[in-house]
């Protein structure tokens, strides 16, 4: 019996599946995936070695512990609910954007359902993700969620309402700082540095700060009087993007993308 089987075969489900067989967290033979596209299935069956089935998901789903959905929101019943019959006795775990636990439950029968928030950087281990447990579901429902997403960075339990500003925070967040390397790089380029020498310098700058307040537990705003001395260089830096309005625009962006992702939910606009 499979312990865990993907139904979608994507960038996402693949670092997930390819992050449970390099950390050796399950064997390849102990998961399974199905993805109608050749072409997804071979890469997805490329990164994990994991054998990957393209004619139908239920042989799959029947011999499966849990089930992993993976695919776009607007693919969701289609997934789903012509199987509700053998998934209602089924964990339902569901990296689907703003597909509820009540609608999981719906397609599925079952009501042992976790709603997964994972974010780009999985791709390379590196990922921060949460997730909501339905009230039904055990508390080993929830280990295998912790186990699962631990095997491609960290992760955190919260509460299903609190997942629209995950979603925002961590979810879309890989964007907004892929935004401030580019941007720092530009100002490395604008005095006269070359791209690859300041996309380098820019790239790393962004990691070791982050490991940084990860690794001493020190709030930021410590770290930064750490680095800025009166009347300095940063200083001088700083005071450019606080005139910019810096702080205020990323909180915004959060607040935006939270907002939207409750839009795309069908909540409170």
């Amino acid at each position: 019996m499979k312990e865990i089987y993907f139904i979608g075969g994507g960038k996402m489900a693949s670092a997930i599946a390819g992050g449970l067989v390099n950390s050796r967290t399950f064997a390849a033979a102990q998961l399974g995936a199905f993805d109608p596209s050749p072409v997804a299935a071979a890469n997805f069956s490329r990164i994990t070695g994991i054998a990957v089935d393209s004619n139908s998901p239920r042989p799959g789903i029947s011999q499966a512990q849990a089930i992993l959905v993976a695919v776009k929101p607007q693919q969701i019943e289609t997934a789903l609910l012509p199987h509700r019959d053998i998934l209602q006795d089924k964990i339902i775990l569901s990296i689907a954007a703003g597909v509820t636990i009540s609608r999981l439950t719906e397609l599925t029968g079952s009501k042992r359902v976790i709603r997964i928030m994972p974010n780009t950087p999985a791709l390379v281990g590196s990922g921060a993700a949460a997730f909501a447990a339905s009230a039904e579901a055990l508390a080993a429902d929830a280990e295998l969620a912790q186990q699962i997403l631990s095997a491609v960075g960290i992760v955190m339990q919260v509460k299903e309402s609190d997942l629209d500003a995950v979603t925002a925070l961590s979810g879309s967040g890989p964007a907004y700082v892929f935004e401030f390397i580019q941007s720092l790089a530009d100002g490395g380029v604008a005095e006269g540095l070359s791209r690859d020498t300041a996309l380098k310098l820019a790239a790393q700058t962004v990691l070791g700060a982050a490991q940084m307040v990860l690794k001493t537990g020190e709030h930021p705003a410590v770290l930064k009087d750490q680095v800025t001395s009166p009347a300095g260089t940063t200083s001088r830096g700083l005071e450019a993007l606080a005139a910019g309005g810096f702080a205020g625009n990323v909180m915004q962006a959060v607040r935006m993308a939270a907002k939207r992702s409750r839009e795309l939910g069908g909540g409170k606009k």
